[in-house]
């Protein structure tokens, strides 16, 4: 009940007034109606509950003044007793109604599970009270038995509708294998005989070696030390593109090895594991609540109280004032209790949360806090760190221009051709950009002779007989050649003879597809997308607008980026603002919403209140469109479980009896029932959702 309570001993909750602390295992476990309704273990003891109530009802049909007259029997002696013993028989089976409120007593949290207690007890004790007392004639053991067998046929399709729901913690546990294969004396092994064992995920340490074969999941993280395979990281990229691994590269927990055998190294198992970080990001967010939640919780005591009042009203008017019998009056309260019993507001919020929590995880989204839903849902503006976000991260050429001029023959590919051959000797992360972008275009290298670094400025080579150099504006000027402007934004190389600059070579990073989709999805759904970055103004502005960027913050320090989020926020806007959670951290903190994106292997990101594991921008539009959707059904649920009490409180007290209509004790179970499993198929509908940008 209260998560903020710890000791390092059993004992008793303080704030609960005597509530049994349970071990720290247990600690998501909670005592409010959603969690106690829920689950496969709570579907089976209400469905086996509910069978052994429907056999009873049998007997107590027949022994009933219904079921006598029904099938032309005379009254008998001791009929009424035999109706007592099935209808307490029956009760018996209700007493787990009666364990639940208890929990809201000693917490002081009245709900639906007091209610239902009061209905019961009171319609249950009022009927034992008839038999026993010759005085009060009347008595529905039938209604009130009626009621049970509703209440526990409900609670069986809450719970079931509930588990079907989704648990996202066994989703995520799919990912891993069940037993790893863990090499013994991985340094005197026999030659083509691997020594291994079989164990338990669980028993895994750091500094393990283990094998993982072809079709098996990484069982954690690790690096490779030896084979080299493809693996499919789909369930962390999204991607289902085999990524090729060899020794020296990291392995992810759940990657599934294609081809061959690798040996892994194990240097984050359990919790600090990739998948196991992902599972206490979940932990994390089901521990929080979503505004509506609160508003619930709220609703869920004022109805409570209303609906004693209502019925205590009821029994006195119908009683004292309008001079009815005490059984009638009677009745007529305890329909008050049952068809106000706040079932449907305990999981209208819940279980949308669940099946929201399932949907972000089958999504590559993490939720760290659920009550950011309702800020990223009205959001007006995003902001996205440039670098590793909208961008790959990496140089790629994106121009090359071969200037014409008398006497010269070097054009289009052959001046990638010389520059690329002389780049391969070089280290420099430009020069591998260059090469990388020739072997692409399936261009020839030439051998070179002669080759020399010049230290940040270029490299110079000869090629046939030719002498060439490659570098930038600097080394142009010392070699007195005239670049005239020649510059072709973002980083430009310059390849120039000895006598002339040829031509150039123009390389960025390079944006990915997905930001451009992205940044268009954004916009469909009213939302204005910004770009920062530490670039130039120029480079800025030319991504900004291939982009269509609403707003462009250029020549940015990392530590300042919160800055401008703060300046839109001064504006009045509300920013989501999409970083690597790393040197973004400050902005992310600052945002309404921080989002850390493509985390990857480092996944529990602390800064951001949402976590993508996928580097792809369209995933945020995607959490644009959750957030809406899930926030549509958490209000329509809401309004559906507060707005039906209107008429069913007043019609349950009576209210329309002069216009010949009145609910019994079984017809308000029903409809309160009934209202609770739509709550439970509204949430549903979510698992439908397609989060298509």
């Amino acid at each position: 009940m209260h998560p903020e309570i710890k000791q390092d001993h059993p004992g008793k909750c303080p704030k609960c007034g005597g509530m049994d602390l349970v071990p720290q295992h247990e600690a998501n476990e909670s005592h409010d109606h959603a969690a106690m309704m829920a689950g496969p273990q709570a579907a089976g003891d209400f469905l086996r509950r509910f069978l052994i109530v429907t056999l009873l009802l049998v007997p107590l049909l027949i022994t009933s003044k219904l079921g006598i007259r029904f099938l032309g029997m005379p009254d008998f002696a001791g009929r009424n007793y035999l109706e007592f013993a099935a209808a307490t028989v029956i009760f018996y089976f209700s007493l787990i109604f009666f364990q639940h409120a208890r929990h809201e007593w000693m917490a002081k949290k009245y709900g639906m599970m007091t209610l239902v207690s009061l209905a019961v007890g009171s319609g249950y004790l009022f009927s034992a009270a008839s038999t026993f007392i010759p005085a009060i004639k009347t008595e529905f053991y039938l209604e009130i038995s009626t009621l049970i067998w509703v209440l526990l046929f409900g609670h069986f399709l809450e719970a079931k509708s509930s588990t079907a729901a989704g648990d996202a913690l066994k989703e995520v546990a799919k990912l891993l294998p069940k037993q790893a294969h863990r090499i013994i004396n991985s340094e005197f092994r026999i030659q083509n005989s691997e020594l291994t064992e079989d164990i338990d995920i669980e028993e895994l340490k750091e500094g393990d070696v283990v094998l993982v074969k072809p079709g098996e999941k990484v069982p954690a993280d690790g690096i490779i030390i030896k084979g080299a395979v493809n693996f499919n990281e789909s369930h962390i990229s999204g991607e289902s593109r085999p990524v090729s691994k060899k020794t020296g590269d990291r392995a992810i927990a759940g990657a599934i090895c294609l081809d061959g055998s690798v040996e892994v190294k194990l240097d984050k198992v359990g919790e600090n594991s990739t998948i196991g970080q992902i599972k206490n990001l979940i932990a994390q967010a089901q521990k929080t609540k979503p505004t509506a939640q609160k508003i619930a919780d709220k609703a869920a005591g004022i109805l409570t109280l209303t609906a004693l009042t209502v019925g205590l009203f009821s029994l006195f008017f119908w009683s004292a004032v309008a001079g009815q019998p005490f059984v009638f009056a009677m009745t007529l309260a305890i329909t008050v209790l049952v068809i106000a019993c706040p079932h449907a507001l305990g999981l209208a919020i819940p279980t949308v949360s669940t099946i929201a929590t399932t949907l972000a995880v089958k999504n590559g989204v993490f939720l760290k806090d659920l009550g950011k839903l309702e800020v990223i849902k009205k959001a007006t503006y995003v902001i996205f760190d440039k670098t590793g976000t909208l961008t790959k991260g990496e140089f790629g050429v994106t121009k090359i221009v071969s200037l014409k001029r008398p006497g010269l023959a070097l054009q289009g590919q052959a001046l990638i051709e010389i520059a690329a051959s002389l780049e391969v000797h070089s280290s420099h992360v430009i020069g591998l950009s260059i090469v990388k972008y020739a072997k692409q275009k399936g261009v020839s290298l030439q051998s070179v002779v002669n080759f020399k670094n010049l230290a940040g400025k270029g490299i110079e080579g000869t090629v046939g007989k030719i002498k060439y150099t490659i570098g930038n504006f600097r080394l142009m000027k010392e070699k007195g050649l005239s670049v005239n402007g020649e510059d072709g934004g973002g980083t430009t190389v310059f390849v120039a003879d000895g006598k002339q600059i040829l031509g150039t070579i123009s390389l960025s990073d390079q944006i990915k597809p997905e930001s451009i989709s992205a940044i268009k999805s954004l916009h469909r759904l009213g939302v204005k997308a910004a770009m920062v970055t530490g670039d130039n103004h120029q480079v800025a502005e030319d991504v900004g607008k291939e982009l269509e960027m609403d707003t462009v913050f250029a020549e940015v320090l990392p530590a300042d980026k919160y800055k401008y989020v703060k300046s839109l926020q001064d504006k009045g806007e509300i920013v989501i603002m999409v970083g690597d959670g790393v040197n973004d951290a400050p902005a992310l903190k600052q945002a309404n919403a921080g989002v850390a994106i493509g985390a990857g292997t480092d996944v529990a990101v602390e800064s951001g209140d949402v976590v993508l594991t996928r580097s792809n921008p369209e995933d945020v539009a995607r959490l644009v469109i959750l957030s809406r959707k899930v926030y549509r059904k958490m209000i329509e649920n809401l309004l559906w479980a507060t707005g039906y009490n209107v008429l069913a409180i007043p019609a349950a007290a009576g209210l329309f009896i002069p216009l010949g209509f009145q609910l019994t004790p079984g017809i308000g179970a029903f409809l309160m029932s009934l209202s609770s499993v739509i709550v439970v198929i509204n949430a549903m509908a979510l698992k439908k959702v397609k989060l298509e940008v």
